[in-house]
């Protein structure tokens, strides 16, 4: 980098410091923004009470009959919830539709409960009342008939099941029977028919209607929604999914397995017996626009029609499980049914090196009970020790490199136009192959070891392992670590100072430093300076990383710094630059006394290079 370009990156980080210490707002202004924050998360609880209030008024039945000339009304009926509790989940169904309004999950709670509130008592509720519904509809003797408002009786009831039913008319019922699984994130659903004749109910088109809008668990809304969506397989193929970041649905082209609603760390995952039928079934993701009542409290909304594939309904049922629990590999594993796709480790190769390397080594660390800031270092250390023979290459290489700059300057000063361009780059070729170096040597191995970099980029954001738990400033790996709250937002960063992220870069830029002298700044006039773009990278890093997962910034900071060590290490102990010099000159000097034959890319070269100069030559 030259003086100006020093000056202007020393300028423009004044600049952003001072931007920040002028815009700081004072003690006042954020217990005013705090109260305002209040007010309005009491405002939008108050609306949501006063719906529910109306909904609940809604839902009263007022049934007239007519007897002996006067209007007698029939008693009002009250939604009632129910509560169903194993050692992992507490689930409430509601006897308006017999749905499933409410699941928590007993072991976790969100970023809020742990760090805000210190909530002890309250956990981590997947989706709350009237976030969610599970309601049959189909025809009934031609007729449109729904659960969704129907009451259901309790028939039976203990700690882990009830038996709920409805009667759409005389003699016919509807069971809807849940049963919590012990030790397990499990809820069994069977549904049944009883007294319904062949011809009333077509079989193969009832409809199970799934809707549900996941709640805010983390602690960045913006990052959940951002890895959130429906996923669903196929029989016999694999997982698919929706959009993670638009609106998106898609109609079901074969019959399927099972259907996720997806979020970051938690997910709702409905699997039949014997699966779903394709015949109109379904499934959506919508995002909460600006102003939405869920816009700060969920995450997005989920939609499925699902045709439950009864072959007949006078005494039929359909079976399913529910799982609600967390995104855990190895739990999401102990299904059999590939649940484990779900989580995003990227795909094809990237996905492989994670489940096969990375997710191994990270369970078997982790099993020896240390914390997950060290799992991550060793991993680390082991990745690096690995990739330490591309590492000693990629030295060797820009050495040699490095070694040929004055020669390679030579050329360049020799050949300045762009007719000899053809000239240049065949001497450039025999230099290379004299002297036993190429510039390509350096790139391969950097090929090499981008699979793995990449693989790792997708790893710890997605791993479960490491929500809430904690490593030196860090109070969450899962989530960004700030050591400094702005209290304002500034485009591209954010509101706070991530500094694992900052560490990272600042070791980048300094690995950077380190391998700027080995860099050829390109003679064509238009290429870009790649002195300044291998500089300008580890600042974009501030900004790119700054949300994301300090376990990832942590591992990067980390693997960096190994990377300079090993460098200085192999510069200092096992690469005598002067010896590898000389090396090159006895080898420039043996291929030089021996003439080799030329290869059929070089002759083709001439051939160019000679149509090239009879063009010239024309014109």
């Amino acid at each position: 980098m030259d003086k100006n370009q020093v000056i202007g990156f020393s300028l423009l980080g004044v600049l952003l410091v001072a931007f920040m210490y002028l815009n700081k707002p004072s003690e006042a202004e954020l217990k005013a923004k705090e109260a305002k924050h209040q007010k309005e998360l009491a405002r939008e609880q108050a609306i949501a009470e006063k719906e529910a209030d109306q909904k609940k008024v809604e839902k009263q039945k007022t049934i007239v009959a007519q007897k002996s000339g006067k209007k007698i009304a029939a008693p009002i009926i009250k939604d009632e919830i129910i509560s169903l509790e194993s050692d992992k989940l507490k689930v409430e169904i509601n006897t308006k539709g017999a749905n499933v309004s409410q699941v928590n999950l007993k072991e976790y709670k969100t970023y809020f409960q742990k760090y805000v509130s210190k909530d002890k008592k309250n956990s981590l509720a997947l989706f709350k009342e009237n976030d969610s519904k599970n309601n049959l509809h189909f025809k009934l003797n031609g007729k449109e008939y729904s659960t969704a408002n129907e009451h259901f009786d309790i028939v039976s009831k203990t700690k882990k099941s009830i038996v709920l039913e409805t009667s759409p008319e005389e003699g016919k019922t509807i069971q809807f029977i849940y049963t919590l699984l012990p030790n397990h994130f499990d809820l069994d659903f069977e549904v049944r028919f009883s007294g319904f004749k062949g011809n009333e109910i077509q079989a193969n088109s009832v409809m199970l209607d799934w809707t549900s809008s996941l709640a805010k668990t983390e602690r960045l809304l913006s990052e959940q929604r951002r890895v959130s969506t429906v996923c669903f397989k196929y029989k016999g193929e694999e997982y698919d999914y929706l959009s993670e970041v638009s609106d998106d649905e898609e109609k079901m082209e074969q019959d399927i397995e099972w259907v996720a609603f997806k979020q970051s760390y938690f997910s709702s995952i409905l699997k039949p017996i014997t699966g779903f039928s394709k015949e109109n079934s379904e499934v959506k993701i919508t995002n909460f626009k600006e102003g939405h009542p869920n816009y700060h409290t969920n995450i997005k909304k989920y939609t499925a029609a699902l045709n439950l594939a009864l072959t007949n309904t006078s005494n039929g049922s359909a079976r399913m499980n529910w799982y609600f629990g967390p995104n855990d590999y190895e739990i999401l594993k102990s299904y059999d049914s590939n649940y484990e796709d779900i989580i995003n480790y990227g795909w094809g190769l990237f996905r492989w090196i994670n489940i096969y390397a990375i997710q191994p080594m990270f369970n078997t660390f982790a099993g020896w009970g240390i914390g997950l800031g060290i799992v991550i270092l060793l991993i680390t250390i082991i990745l690096k020790l690995f990739l330490t023979p591309i590492q000693w290459k990629m030295y060797v290489s820009s050495a040699k490199m490095k070694i040929l700059k004055p020669e390679i300057d030579a050329l360049n000063a020799k050949y300045p136009n762009k007719e000899d361009a053809m000239k240049k780059q065949m001497d450039m070729m025999a230099l290379y192959r004299e002297s036993g170096a190429s510039p390509l040597a350096g790139c391969i191995p950097m090929l090499i070891q981008m699979p793995i970099l990449l693989a790792i980029f997708r790893f710890f954001p997605a791993a479960f392992e490491l929500r809430q738990k904690p490593f030196l400033w860090a109070e969450d790996l899962s989530s960004y670590d700030s050591i400094y709250d702005f209290g304002t937002y500034l485009p591209l960063y954010g509101n706070h100072v991530s500094l694992f992220t900052l560490l990272m870069s600042v070791t980048t830029l300094v690995y950077t430093y380190i391998n700027s002298s080995n860099v050829t700044q390109p003679q064509q006039p238009g290429m870009p300076n790649m002195k300044v773009i291998m500089y300008i990278f580890p600042f974009m890093m501030i900004f790119f990383f700054n949300n994301y997962s300090s376990g990832l910034s942590y591992y990067y900071f980390i693997s960096t710094l190994i990377s300079i060590i090993i460098m200085l290490a192999i510069k200092q102990f096992f690469v005598d630059e002067e010896k590898l010099k000389q090396k090159m000159v006895a080898k420039k000097m043996a291929a030089s006394a021996t003439p080799k034959k030329k290869s059929g890319f070089q002759e083709r070269l001439e051939q160019m290079q000679k149509a090239q100069q009879e063009r010239l030559k024309k014109k």
